[in-house]
Parts: C-alpha cells; structure tokens; sequence
C-alpha cells in the first residue's frame, strides 16, 4: 500500500497535498491529524506523505510512538531531532543546553517545558532555512507525554514557516485530545476500492473466496493484503471456507504469529529483542545478527533492516504479536539482555530491569524512585509518575510501597494522567497508610475530587488536617508539600467561599512563604485585603530562583490572575512546566486575559481546550474552560450561546456549590443584557451580586461587575446608587490594587461624572496607564464618551465613535457595534451596513491594520504583538481585500470608514 498512489485514497492524497503546498508557502494549514483504526492504511499515508514530500524538496523527519517507550522522557523528540543536532551549534547557548539537557546528552538542571519546545522550534527553523521540512509522527497513542507536550507546541507554531506536520493515531487516545492540528478520519476502503486492492494484490482468488475476503476485511486495507497470504490452495480455490470470523486486530496478529511459528529461536529471539527495544526500529541492531538469521527474518516479511542496520517492523501490529506470543521467562530474558546494553541509571534500562524482575528488589525500586523523581523534575511527570509506580511494585516494605504510589499517583496527576491517579489512590487506600503518608495522601485524594469529580467536600475535611500534620518543625519532607496542599484548599475556597476552608488557611498563614500569603490576601477579601498585591507581586517573583519558581508556579499564576497582571512573560516561564497540570492553570490564566486583552480569536480555542481536558478526565477544568468561554459570548452579546454554555456547566457548578461560577454567569448574563441595552434587567441582576455600595467578602472578582455596576445604574436613572457603590470604590482603593481596578474605576468615574466634570472624567480615564490593554472595556467607554459628545453638542464625537465602532466590529461584538453606528446617525453621519458587506476583520487583523495605519513598520508590529514579521506581512495581505485597499497608504482612510 505504499507508492506514488493508493487505492481508494485519493481525498486524503490531495489532503496531504496541499499540506504540503501549504508548508512550503508557510502560510498556515501545513497540519493534519490521521485517525483510524488498526490496519486501515495510516502508515501507508505516513508514507506517501513522505514520497510527496521528498518528490517536491522537503526533508523528512520521522518519529514513531512505541508502547515500550512510553515511559521513556522526550524519546520521541530524541528520535525526531537526532538528524539535526549536528544544527545545534546555531542556536542560543541556553537553547542549545535545553535541548541537550532533556535528549541526556549533558548533565544539568532541567530545563522548562517552553525552552525546550522553543529550542525545538529555533532548530527546525535552522534547518527549514536550507529546505522546506515534513515531519511525521506515526502511533501519537504511544508517544511519551513529554515529546507529545513540545509537539503540540510546535504545531500551534508552524504557521510562518516551510514545515508540515502529518500525524496519525488510533481512535480513542488520550494524546490525540485537542491536538492543534485538524483531523482526518481514515475509514475503510469503500467496496468498490476494496474490491480493486484485493484483486491487484491477489489476482488469482475465486470469486467466492474474494467475496468472502471482502466481507471479512470489511474494507481495511491491512486485511486485503494479508488475509489470502495466509490461505492454501484449496481454500484461495474456493474449495474450502475461511476460518472462523475474529475481531480485526486479533486476526490480523495471530496471521503474523502463524508465521513466527516457522523461525528458528535464534531468530524469534531477535526479533521479541527489536520488539521489546521500541520506537519505529528496533533497539537490537540488524548488524549484529548473524546473516543467516537476518535472512530469515526478513524472510517471512515481518521486518527488515534498513539502511542504518536496525530492523524495521511491517506494522505496528507485528510488534504486538512478537511479543504476546513470547513466554514470560523469554520476556524477562530479552529485557535483561537489553538493560545490559545500556548505561547503569539510564531510564530505560530501570524499564527492561523492571520489566524483567519476578520479584521485590529494593535496590532496584530505589534507583526506579530516584530516576522518576529526576524525570520529574524535568518536568515529565507522565513518565516519572510510571517509574515511581514500578518502584512501589518492587518494594519490599510496605510503607515505602506505600510512599512511592502516593508519589506516584500525585506525579501522574500533575502530568494529566488522572484516571491512572485515580486506581494508585484507591490501591493505597486499600493498605495501611502511615502516618506520614497520610498528607500526601490526602493531596493525592483531593486532587482526583476536585480535578475529576469536580467535589470539594474532600478539601475540607481533609486538608486542614494535612496542614495541621505538615505545620509540625520538620514534618513536611515532601519538598514543598505544605505549600501545594495551601494552594489546593485556596482553590477550593475561593471556588465556593466554604467557611471550614477559609478558617483553616487562616489558621496556617505564618506557616507557608510570602507568595502564598500574598496570593491568599489577593483572593480572599480583595475589596479590603488586595491593595498593593501586584506590585508585590513584581518584587516577589523577580527574587525566586529557578527551583522556587517551578514550585511555585501554580501560586504566581493564581495571585497574578487575582489582579489581572497575568502576561505572556509567565507563559513564558511556565509552559510545559508539568506535563499538565501547570499548563492547565496557565491555559485558563491565558484565556481569561486574552478576554480583558480584546484577542477575541482565541474563544473557539478556549472552547477546544474545554473538550481536550474532558478528554483526559480534567472534568473542572473542562467546566472552567467553558466558564472562561462564557466571557467571550457574554461580550459579543450572545446570548443563545450563554444559555447553551449554562446548561452544560450550571448543573455542575451549583451541585459543587462553586459560586466563583455560578454568580459570575448571573455577571454575565448581566453584561449580554448591557450589549442589547436592557439596562434595567442588567441593574437587577448585579444588585443582587452586589448591592449599592456594597463591595462582598466572598466575591473575589468584585471589580468586574463594578464597571457595569454603574453603567446599568445611570441608564436607569439611579445616580445616587451609582455614587455609593462609586465611593465604596474609592473607600476600598481600589485604584492600589491593579492597573485594571484603577482604569475600571476611573471609567465608572466617567460615566457617573456630572456634566460639568464629564469630559476631563472620560480623560482621566483614558489617560491611566495601560488602559488601552483593556480593549473592551475602553471601547464600552469610547462609545458612553462619544454618546456624551453628541448629547453635549460638542466636536469630535463621530472620530470617538467611529474608533468604538471599529474595535467592537473587530472583537465581534455586533450589538455594541451597532450602539455606535445608531449613535453616529443620531448625530447625522451616514453609517453603511457593516463594513459594507465585506468579511470582517478579526481581532488580530484590527489591532495589525490599526498599528500599520499609523505608519510603524512590520518589524515594529511584530515586536508589540510579539509575532514575526513575515506574519505580520501574512495578516496585512489578508486585511487588504477585506477593507477593500490595495496598498498600506490606504489603510487609515479605510479604518476610519468603517
């Protein structure tokens, strides 16, 4: 099935066409996912891509995922980069040292999950210089969660560069979740396309046996081929029936097993060590095999040796079948022979040495624990959380048994592996757990009840206890223990606003770090506790170390969320920090920034993200997403898709008692009723949230609502109560919190500000620093300044609105949009229909196409937006057409039009 064209394939080889004319242009679209099933011809278009990409001037690179290697740290990206590295000497000296550092070819710290994946980028873009590049990634269901992790982070960046990424999986795999590339099913050949396959495979079957074949193989294309290699004559003849109907995959591993039954052992037995070696070749090189053997092996047409002298397997199902028809005791002595082969501590040599042990070795399972706490400090939790769970199996004592599961399962929460948390805290459980064990335990338990289940009862009935216990001198030997179980019960205060949790941080605050009071100061009381949070926050963050800053990632995060001071700087530090579990919590801090920033385009991403942690079993997280979604519906006024929103998360929220969502829909509701001008239902709805005047302990996002608060209460004709809730603002002061409490409350100012005060109000506002961030809400101001103009008679009211009008046109927000254009011909200018009937800008094109119509060149966009040049040059070409402009000089004429 390989070769310039496969039967029955053509959709998916134009598919892989244009990925590849797309790459080569570098002008996005240079992605594909290929799902199917076992057997239905994904490597034989991993192939094709391939021959494609070769035929047309690209490099090939080439990973495999393995079962064997799943648990080995960046084994993927090793197999995948290995051609480069030779290359490394053009990137920056840390960039280099990253990469190096995580593929084990130098000692040294680890280095975070962004530097690697940025070094990545740096040296694919090194060599894309030379010739455009095709990557292929073959069996993603096997592939470590590291390598997965910069994977994903190279796809969501390959856009401005000559490379494609092909990809294919299994259906159902959990590393295929919201993976950033669009998919592609792969089904069955239809009948007809069988039907021709089978044929130019296996020209002479009888009628009735190629029926019979064709009903068997129901179209998988692995079947066609295999199936009638298998029959004698008789029955290729007609003259005798097929054997039994087996499910697909069983059958097709037991044709292969018929033919390992005809090797000698000697050869066999190379073949289960290629096997068990992993990746696309096998471990145990060809060349060291005597020749005889190697013919034989390559004989049967299972595998064989390709140029660099490793067998290559003829499908992933050859492998499964090597192995399950091998003895346990030949198993055992394969991995041994292969742990020889490698160096003492190395991780895959613990595997082969764990994989071959009948019995307790604590020797072993200590060094097992130690390599998984290394891997897990490189930030591969995935594959830590498998090495301390083989540590625990292979030790002797019971409390460490017990130890090394608990660490386990909290390590595999952390790298996204919940479910698999789940069965280690339910096995720990079933033993005695030691005193000791007993906080980490709790954590562990926790962090499935909350992560999972999206439960907090847990939270308050165990982890004070766990605080009490860790608070003892010397207790906490778990390396910052004490501070994740505080941030844990934090969350789960803040989530619901439960008494027992506040009373029990309470209770700890000279216990934990600085950072860890700060962030409890910034989210429990922020009206009367947070003043002065994000300054210190600034001071705080800049004197951590590497180490602190890792272990206090989900603290930094969390507090700089609190006070909206979150930017792309923490993505930076914190992407790939943990396998997951950080860059979760760094998602969803992007998100809600991305909404108060006015990138807009990112909401069906949000919503993505929502469906990939469904997908792994990150129920809260999925949940939050979708609350996070929710702003962006909420901001565009829609509200059909809030209440479809509601409905999927509101059942949850309530049943969790988790207020931090539930009254923020009511804001949000609240903030749809603003855009369509029901002011009056607006004002009922954050009343109820918070009264006139009244700023409450329990609602950490006071200021959110603030803003809108006084919005609804002038349009109703309730100024007094606008005044109150104006100078409970002052009173808490909220101008020291953040640079966004300062703007909200200055734009409050503005629009409550009698007519005597009201222009040099609406000034202030616009002048506080950095309120142009706020993209949003600076243009809600906008459009009440420009209405107060025109009301007002004075002059430049059309230039105000007009700039309003453009910014809620470029965020979506139509009924603000159309606010503007009614105040525009209230005050007697024409306003054409949106845009003319031209495609939309999207929010990205508007901030581009407003920058350019102020005569900054590409490089210096690219410097403020933080993209390339040549993407800036990519959007602007697009922006063109849709202003209806040929030329840069026409922009700002445009933009004012519209």
């Amino acid at each position: 099935m390989s070769g310039s064209e496969l039967v029955g394939r053509h959709a998916e080889t134009a598919l892989l066409g244009r990925v590849l004319h797309h790459a080569r242009k570098g002008s996005g679209g240079s992605s594909v996912l290929l799902r199917g099933e076992a057997g239905m011809g994904k490597t034989a278009l991993l192939e094709l891509a391939g021959t494609l990409a070769r035929d047309s001037g690209f490099a090939v690179l080439r990973t495999v995922g393995a079962e064997a290697e799943a648990e080995t740290a960046f084994g993927a990206l090793h197999q995948l980069l290995h051609p480069l590295l030779e290359r490394s000497t053009a990137l920056s000296n840390p960039q280099r040292e990253a990469l190096e550092s995580v593929l084990g070819l130098r000692s040294g710290p680890p280095a975070g999950g962004f530097l690697v994946g940025a070094a990545s980028m740096a040296l694919l873009a090194e060599a894309a210089r030379v010739r455009p590049m095709l990557i292929v990634v073959d069996d993603l269901h096997w592939i470590d969660s590291s390598s997965a992790g910069v994977l994903a982070f190279l796809h969501r960046r390959i856009g401005e560069l000559p490379l494609a990424f092909v990809t294919a999986t299994r259906p159902g795999a959990a590393a295929a979740e919201g993976w950033p590339a669009p998919l592609a099913e792969i089904h069955a050949l239809a009948p007809e396309d069988a039907g021709a396959l089978l044929r130019s495979r296996h020209p002479g079957l009888a009628a009735s046996t190629c029926d019979r074949v064709l009903s068997e193989a129901a179209g998988n294309p692995l079947a066609l081929v295999e199936l009638p290699a298998q029959l004698d004559g008789d029955v290729l003849r007609g003259l005798e029936p097929l054997p039994e109907r087996l499910p697909l995959g069983q059958r097709l591993e037991r044709m292969f097993a018929d033919r390992l039954e005809a090797l000698s052992p000697d050869a066999a037995q190379v073949l289960l060590l290629a096997a068990l070696g992993g990746g696309a070749y096998g471990a145990y090189p060809a060349g060291e095999v005597a020749e005889d053997v190697r013919e034989r092996v390559e004989a049967t047409g299972l595998a064989r040796s390709d140029p660099s002298g490793r067998f290559v397997f003829r499908h992933p199902l050859v492998r499964s079948a090597v192995i399950s028809r091998a003895s346990e005791a030949r198993r055992r002595q394969a991995h041994l022979a292969l742990a020889a082969r490698l160096p003492h501590d190395e991780p895959r040599r613990l595997v082969h040495e764990a994989s071959a042990a009948a019995h307790p070795d604590e020797a072993l399972a200590g060094r097992l624990e130690r390599a998984g706490q290394r891997i897990a400090a490189r930030g591969a939790d995935a594959e830590g959380a498998l090495l301390l769970d083989r540590a625990a199996m292979l030790s002797s004592d019971p409390a460490d048994r017990a130890r090394r599961m608990t660490w386990a399962a909290v390590t595999a929460a952390r790298g996204g592996r919940l479910a698999h948390t789940g069965r280690l805290v339910e096995e720990v459980r079933r033993g005695p757990v030691p005193d000791d064990i007993a906080p980490l335990l709790a954590y562990a338990v926790v962090y499935v009840d909350q992560s999972h289940r999206i439960d907090f009862e847990s939270s308050f009935t165990l982890l004070p206890g766990a605080l009490d216990a860790l608070a003892v001198p010397g207790a906490d030997s778990f390396g910052g223990l004490a501070e994740q179980v505080f941030f844990k019960l934090l969350l789960a205060a803040t989530y619901t606003d439960d008494a027992r949790a506040w009373q029990a941080l309470d209770k700890h605050l000279d216990d934990v770090s600085p950072l860890a009071r700060l962030c409890h100061r910034a989210w429990s009381d922020p009206a009367r506790t947070a003043q002065g949070a994000a300054d210190e926050l600034t001071l705080l963050s800049q004197g951590l170390n590497e180490e602190q800053e890792a272990g206090a990632a989900w603290l930094l995060l969390w507090t700089a969320t609190a006070v909206d001071v979150a930017d792309s700087g923490l993505w930076r530090r914190f992407t790939g920090q943990h396998a997951y579990a950080t860059q979760g919590s760094v998602a969803k801090a992007r998100y809600y920034q991305d909404f108060l920033l006015g990138r807009w385009d990112a909401a069906d991403d949000c919503l993505r993200e929502a469906e990939a942690s469904e997908g792994l079993g990150y129920h809260c997280n999925a949940l939050l997403f979708r609350h996070h979604y929710a702003h962006f519906l909420a901001g565009r006024g829609d509200e059909e898709g809030l209440k479809r929103i509601e409905a999927l998360i509101g059942p949850a929220a309530r049943r969790a008692r988790m207020r931090f969502v539930t009254d923020h829909l009511d804001h949000l509701r609240a903030l749809a009723a603003l855009a369509h001008g029901r002011y009056e239902e607006a004002y009922s709805r954050i009343a109820e949230l918070t009264p006139p005047g009244v700023l409450p302990v329990g609602l950490p996002w006071f200021h959110l609502p603030f803003f809108d608060f006084v919005d609804a209460a002038v349009h109703t004709g309730r100024r007094e109560e606008a005044q109150r809730h104006l100078e409970a603002g002052r009173a808490a002061r909220m101008a020291g919190i953040s640079a966004h409490h300062a703007f909200l409350l200055a734009a409050a100012e503005a629009l409550a500000a009698p007519d005597d005060e009201a222009e040099e109000r609406y000034r202030e506002a616009c002048a506080v620093p950095g309120a142009e961030r706020w993209v949003f809400e600076t243009a809600r101001l906008r459009l009440a300044h420009g209405a107060w103009l025109r009301r007002h008679r004075r002059a430049g009211a059309r230039d105000v609105l007009l700039e309003a009008r453009q910014v809620f046109s470029g965020l979506g927000a139509t009924p603000w949009e159309e606010r503007c254009a009614a105040e525009l011909r209230a005050d007697g200018h024409q306003v054409g229909t949106r845009a003319e009937g031209r495609e939309q800008l999207t929010g990205q094109e508007t901030r581009i196409a407003r920058l350019a119509a102020t005569g900054l060149t590409n490089k210096d966009i690219g410097r403020q937006l933080q993209l390339s040049p040549r993407t800036v040059a990519t959007h602007l070409y697009k922006i063109y057409p849709k202003l209806g402009i040929t030329s840069r000089a026409a922009l700002a004429q445009a933009l004012r039009e519209r």
